[in-house]
This record gives structure tokens, sequence and C-alpha cells, in this order.
């Protein structure tokens, strides 16, 4: 009876292990080596060098722009759980509200000002004004945007992330250029198709 009675919390235990393994392989995997090349490669100290981010200062852009040093750009970081990207801001420019499914995101306000905010679980908006030197930290996989209010100043940030792949979902993207039926997006927010229909074209353009 004592080993019939102990049978369930074995399977509990086994359910919750499989459980935490599946959550931390959301994230980076633990490498078990100092750093990985491709194909096993001999590498000297270039491959560990990236210049791709040498050029990212341009004080009036013309629109949003990020420049990434992820692994694909830089395999170097592959395995490291580390990664970062310039973010380039126009006058009155937005990155849309967007999610990190892999990664938290720190950003640094190099020049500028920016209207930044996530949003959590229960629906709760946290917003900032950051100006230059200022960091804000958006959590892993929430919503969240930038904003540059000035209509007369470019700004620029870096942001770092907590993996060298931290991805990336735009929401606007997501929700009306993926094939998703039009008469679904009419019901879900409230409104009537041809109003989703030009927001699908103008995200097109």
């Amino acid at each position: 009876m004592a080993a019939s009675s102990t049978m369930p919390i074995l399977l509990l235990g086994l359910a919750l292990l499989l459980a935490i393994s599946r959550t931390t392989q959301a994230n980076d995997p633990d490498i078990l080596t100092d750093f990985i090349t491709p194909n096993a490669s001999t590498v000297d100290a270039s491959f560990f060098t990236y210049s791709g981010l040498s050029g990212f200062y341009n004080p009036n852009p013309k629109n949003f722009t990020v420049i990434k040093a992820t692994m694909t750009e830089f395999p170097a970081l592959n395995g490291q759980s580390v990664s970062y990207a310039v973010l380039q801001f126009p006058a009155a420019a937005v990155n849309p509200p967007h999610t990190h499914p892999r990664a938290a995101e720190l950003l640094l306000v190099m020049m500028g000002t920016l209207e930044v905010g996530f949003i959590d679980t229960k629906n709760v908006l946290y917003n900032q004004t950051l100006q230059e030197g200022d960091m804000f930290l958006f959590p892993k996989g929430l919503v969240h945007f930038q904003y540059n209010r000035n209509h007369n100043q470019s700004a620029i940030a870096i942001s770092s992330f907590g993996s060298a792949n931290a991805g990336l979902l735009s929401v606007p993207k997501s929700v009306f250029t993926t094939g998703i039926d039009d008469n679904v997006l009419a019901m879900s927010f409230k409104t009537d198709v041809p109003t989703v229909q030009k927001i699908e074209l103008g995200l097109k353009k």
C-alpha cells in the first residue's frame, strides 16, 4: 500500500520536472564549451569582433531604423545569451507595439527623448518619458513600444537583450498581415470589415 500511495506523488514530481525543463528551454540553452564556432572551425580574435554598429550614428534618419547585432549578424553570440540593437527614431517616429518572446530588453537613450511603455498580463500600462542617459526595462515577452514625441528632433537608443536571438513579434503586423479572417478581426476589435481592410492596406505600404 505504501508503494502504491507514493506513486501519484512520484508522477506529480516527474510532471513538475518536465514542466520546469520545458520552461527553461524557452531561454538560450547552456553550452558545454567556452563558445560555439561554425562547423568546429578554428577561429581567431576577429571571430569575436563585430563592426556592424560602427556607422549607427545618423542625426537625421528618414525612417525608423533598427540595426541589429544578434547571432544572425554576429555568430560569436551563439550560446552567449546576449545581443544588441541600435534604434534610430526620426522626429515623431514610433516603434509599434511588439514583443520579444525569448528575452527582456534593457533600453538606454543616447540622444533625444523617448516615451516608452509596456503592458503587463493584467493589462496595466507602465509608461515613462526618458531623457538622454535614462534606462528602461521591458520584461520578457510583454508588449511594449517606444515613441519619439518630439516633432523637431530625432532620437537614438541602444537596447541589450538577454538572448542571442530575442525574437520579434510585431503586434500590428502579426494581427493584420498574416491572413486572419477579416470578420474575425472586425468582431474582435468591435469595428467593421472595411476598417480592418483599411488597416491591412496601410500596413502593406
